[in-house]
Formats: structure tokens, C-alpha cells, sequence
């Protein structure tokens, strides 16, 4: 329950990416900018906790062992995730993105056959979780609902260009975190991880700012304000907990798709956001019975999650 908890904690602070690049967007701001200037405000504080945590020798060890799989997974879980997000952002508004991108929450369950576990010198290819993946699609019907009334809104080449994105993130962020976590095995704290990854994905972001200053020039005092608040709140603050909160249930897949399942609170965290800061109406009847469904479908997991706790716990011999 604790890592549902810190995960549900993570999607209040994720859901400001979503609402803050929506309103870049409507400003005039680039994607280009929306992405890369979150990483960049996120580098100076990952710094300053890690060397205030842990100084940055066993991070240096750490990377210099796998440096190319660093680089590879760090691009993957970062970069495949979050530029899709925010060009997503320039053609959808918050909820139509933050909804869509919930199709990671059956993503990270069907991701299960591409990892292992090694037990008493066997290597067992892990399960897709039957239970998790039902429960998750529970929700997935709740996100489905509250599309459908906003949708008719959207035009055709703005719905795909507003959801393909966020598809192929919606499998690259949990497919990332999970071979980081692999690759680490628990041998660095969540910090030291997320500070790794963010300079390993370094060289992605110049590239983009570059192509930015040519393309549409320097980002807006506003966008530079607004892309700080995200790299604090989402960047910082929300990918901790809940890096924090899977990598604590990293070796049983019905617990992370617990975990990930979390993050359909965002669509709910979003709408509210929206309300108050961009005015967008209350939504409809459908969409009110969607936020229901998804919150049915989080306590299902909570209770699936306890369940699971407690039957290794009775299952563990008594010290």
C-alpha cells in the first residue's frame, strides 16, 4: 500500500507536464523547448541531491561498467518518452494526451516476457500478471469514456498525431525503467538512477535545443517559467516516487503493474487542473463515469496489490 500510495502521490505531480505543455503550446511555445528545458533544469538539483546523498563515485562506477546500455535504456525511457509527449501536446489538449498516454498502464503488464529472473542459478522468463492485466484494462474502459464525448471535438489528423505519440511512449517509459532497474539490480538508489539517466540523454536534449534556437528561435519567459515548474514538479519530485515506489516491488510483476496502475490518476488530476487553470467545462456524464470506473479500478489494485503482500508474507518463514 505504500508504493500505490507514493505512485498515486507521483501522478498528482506528473499531471502538471500534461496541463503545463498544453498551455506552452497554446502560448506559442515549441516542443522542442517544452522537452529539453525540463531536463536541463533537472540536471543542477539531481546534482545537488545525489552529492549531498551519496557524492557520485559509486554512479560513476556504475555507469562506466554498462555505459553503453546506459546510454541506450536512459534514451529509451527518457527521450522516446517524453519528446513524443510533448510534440503530442501541439495537437491534442492535456486530457486528450494525459488520457491516451494511460495505455501504459496495460503496456508495462504485456512488457513482462522481455524480463527474468534468475533463481537458484535458473534463468525463469517472467509472466504476463492475468490479474493485473484485467484490472488494468478495468481502467483502460474508464479512459476509453472519458475520450469518447471530447473526441468528437478533435479533428481527425489532430487525434493521431495527438495519440500515435503518446503510444509509442506509453511503451518506452516503462520499458526504459524496467531494464534500468534490471541493469542496476539495486546496487545505486533511485537518485543516483535518475541523475544517470539524465545525463546519459544529455547529448538528445542539446540536439533538440539547437534544432530549436535555428528553427523557431529562443523559448519565451514564459515557457522558460512554466518548463522549470514541470522540471521540479514532474521531473524531479514525481519521477523519484515513483521510480522510488517501482523499484521496491521491481521482482514481482503483479506488484509493478500495481504500482504503474497509478498513474490513471493523472487523467483525473488533469481535468481538475484544467478547470481551474485553462477553463476547459465540466466534463459530461460519460466522462464522470469514466473518473469512477478509473477510481474503481485503482482500489481494485490497491486491494490485488495487499492480497499479494500478504500471502509472501505468510508464505516466508518465521525468523
Amino acid at each position: 500500500m505504500k508504493e500505490i500510495a507514493l505512485g498515486i502521490l507521483a501522478a498528482l505531480f506528473f499531471a502538471v507536464t500534461f496541463i503545463l505543455n498544453r498551455s506552452m503550446e497554446l502560448d506559442g511555445g515549441s516542443w522542442l523547448w517544452s522537452s529539453s528545458l525540463r531536463y536541463f533544469f533537472m540536471l543542477p538539483f539531481l546534482l545537488a541531491i545525489v552529492f549531498y546523498r551519496t557524492g557520485f563515485k559509486n554512479l560513476q562506477h556504475e555507469m562506466k561498467q554498462n555505459l553503453s546500455k546506459w546510454f541506450l535504456w536512459s534514451f529509451v525511457g527518457f527521450v522516446l518518452f517524453y519528446a513524443p509527449l510533448t510534440f503530442a501536446a501541439a495537437y491534442g489538449p492535456g486530457w486528450l494526451v494525459s488520457g491516451t498516454w494511460q495505455f501504459t498502464i496495460v503496456a508495462g503488464v504485456l512488457l513482462a516476457p522481455l524480463f527474468v529472473t534468475v533463481i537458484d542459478n535458473k534463468v525463469i522468463r517472467q509472466k504476463i500478471p492475468l490479474t493485473s492485466l484485467f484490472i488494468s484494462s478495468i481502467i483502460l474502459v474508464g479512459i476509453i469514456l472519458i475520450q469518447v464525448p471530447q473526441a468528437k471535438t478533435v479533428t481527425t489528423d489532430n487525434l493521431l498525431l495527438g495519440i500515435v505519440p503518446v503510444i509509442i511512449a506509453a511503451f518506452c517509459y516503462p520499458l526504459g525503467n524496467r531494464k534500468m532497474m534490471e541493469l542496476c539490480s539495486g546496487r545505486i538508489d533511485t537518485y543516483e538512477r535518475v541523475l544517470g539517466m539524465t545525463i546519459a540523454t544529455m547529448p538528445a536534449w542539446i540536439l533538440l535545443a539547437t534544432i530549436a534556437t535555428f528553427t523557431v528561435g529562443l523559448p519565451s519567459w514564459s515557457q522558460i517559467v512554466q518548463s522549470f515548474i514541470v522540471a521540479v514538479s514532474s521531473g524531479v519530485i514525481a519521477t523519484v516516487l515513483f521510480f522510488i515506489a517501482t523499484d521496491r516491488v521491481r521482482d514481482h510483476q503483479g506488484k509493478l503493474a500495481g504500482v504503474e496502475a497509478t498513474q490513471s490518476m493523472e487523467v483525473v488530476f488533469v481535468i481538475i487542473g484544467e478547470m481551474i487553470l485553462l477553463s476547459i467545462p465540466i466534463p459530461d456524464p460519460i466522462a464522470l463515469i469514466g473518473l469512477i470506473i478509473i477510481i474503481g479500478g485503482m482500489l481494485l489494485h490497491s486491494y490485488h496489490t495487499t492480497i499479494l503482500g500478504k500471502r509472501k508474507n505468510s508464505s516466508s518463514p518465521t525468523p
